[in-house]
Order: C-alpha cells, then structure tokens, then sequence
C-alpha cells in the first residue's frame, strides 16, 4: 500500500530497563523498526541527545519522525491516551 516506516531513533545505554521496555513497546507491540544509539559507545551521540531533547540526560530519548517524544514513561503515556498509533501513522500515507 506504499506505507512508510516512521524515522524512529531511540538514544540508549546497554544496561538501561526503561530502554528495553521502549523498544519492546515500539518493536514488539507495534511492529516498529528502529535506530539505537548507544551513548556509551561514543560521546558525540550523549552531546547529540543533550542538544536533541532540551537537556535531557536521561535515557532512552525517543524521537518519531524528528519529533522529541521523550523516555519511556512519555511513550507509554502517549500508548495509553490512544496517541502512540496516529503519531506513528501521520507519516505513513
């Protein structure tokens, strides 16, 4: 149907449990691709992800087409009121 994955880019560590749970939601659940960036590996991306969120140190920082969706906890926020599915889907036509 010419669907288009959303640009979907999680900036993460190995350790983190919020991270797993993130992409569990966005791969598991909704059948998501996306691109993680491991901060640990290389601290450009940790400075890219400070810049990118407004300061935010915590991880994972979630982006969906550009757009700054925040950790886990705003994710499964936006799961819950029902805004996940059109957010992932404004892009896709």
């Amino acid at each position: 149907m010419g669907a288009k994955q959303p640009e979907i880019l999680i900036y993460r560590t190995t350790w983190c449990p919020y991270c797993v749970r993130a992409k569990r939601l966005l791969v598991e659940r909704k059948g998501m691709q996306v691109t993680e960036i491991d901060i640990e590996q290389d601290p450009l991306k940790k400075e890219e992800m400070l810049a990118k969120s407004g300061g935010r140190r915590t991880v994972p920082q979630i982006f969906i087409n550009g757009q700054h969706i925040g950790g886990c906890d705003d994710l499964e926020a936006l799961e819950r009121a029902g805004n996940l599915d059109k957010l992932l889907l404004l892009n896709t036509q």
